[in-house]
């Protein structure tokens, strides 16, 4: 089935349930890297029980749903994460239950031979309370979905980082298993396990996933800027620039201007950016 602007727009996913447990979060927080020295009790704090925290870039795994994609006439195998924008609206709780509601607000045709870009937005409500936990505004790149006769251009651009030394430079070591670990978080795109459909996809091997990275860097300015204050996050979005393979070292430079955070994220060794445009808010 071929794509069709009114079939990308059409694309919902309305008042769906999920229920996470703390165990789940604690799930999460490792497969973000947290707790590789046992005795970080800042790091600790996100992977026990007692008084535990949440890391804010849990919001995109907590009510995690790639169907959507399956059955609307996406070559789902060439489709990449292209942005993430979170905006919280209040701190996440470490177990609940949430509903979600996914819809397309944009797309945009490429060009035959360059893609179509997708656009979702998706609110997670609490069910106990109504209260809107955050917002989340996905971009999803279909590389093989181009010249389908949509419209032309793209989604806001994210702002640039200052061209100046960063204010700081965190390092988290990601495992030969990240994969494996983080997608006990729900996504289980095989790109991330299978080497054969790695292989159709255009990889040599399986990659992390693009949220995966996008947690590491959430990791590191709530360390850097928020003192591993959780709370104080209040916006966290990043372009998914390369992909990153699993065993590999994630670098990222931040700067601080007043409420006002920016950020990229590198593999050092391969001299290569894999988040860029990365910006973020706190509270002050």
């Amino acid at each position: 089935m071929a794509v069709t602007q009114e079939s990308l727009m059409a694309l919902q996913i309305l008042d769906k349930e999920f229920t996470y447990t703390e165990r789940d979060s604690m799930y999460y927080a490792l497969g973000i890297g947290m707790g590789a020295d046992q005795m970080d009790r800042q790091e600790l704090a996100f992977c026990y029980e007692k008084g535990q925290k949440v890391m804010p870039s849990q919001a995109t795994a907590i009510a995690f749903d790639d169907s959507i994609f399956w059955d609307c006439g996406i070559d789902v195998v060439k489709a990449v994460h292209g942005e993430q924008r979170l905006t919280l609206h209040q701190p996440l709780p470490a177990a609940g239950t949430v509903i979600s509601n996914v819809q397309a607000t944009d797309a945009f045709d490429k060009g035959e031979g360059r893609g179509a870009i997708i656009l979702l937005q998706t609110v997670l409500t609490d069910k106990a309370t109504g209260d809107k936990l955050c917002t989340m505004d996905s971009v999803l790149f279909a590389r093989g979905d181009g010249g389908y006769g949509g419209p032309q251009g793209g989604p806001e651009p994210l702002p640039k980082s200052p061209m100046r030394p960063a204010d700081h430079v965190v390092e988290f070591q990601t495992l030969d298993r990240q994969a494996l670990m983080y997608r006990l978080s729900g996504d289980r795109n095989p790109l991330h396990c299978d080497p054969d459909f790695a292989a159709a996809a255009g990889f040599e091997k399986p990659i992390l996933h693009g949220l995966c990275t996008y947690g590491h860097a959430c990791h590191a300015v709530v360390r850097a800027a928020c003192n591993y204050q959780p709370e104080k996050l209040l916006s966290f979005s990043a372009r998914f620039a390369a992909p990153v393979i699993p065993g590999d070292m994630l670098q990222t430079h931040i700067w601080e201007d007043e409420d006002e955070i920016y950020f990229t994220t590198s593999v050092p060794e391969k001299e290569l950016i894999v988040l860029s445009n990365g910006f973020a808010t706190i509270d002050v």
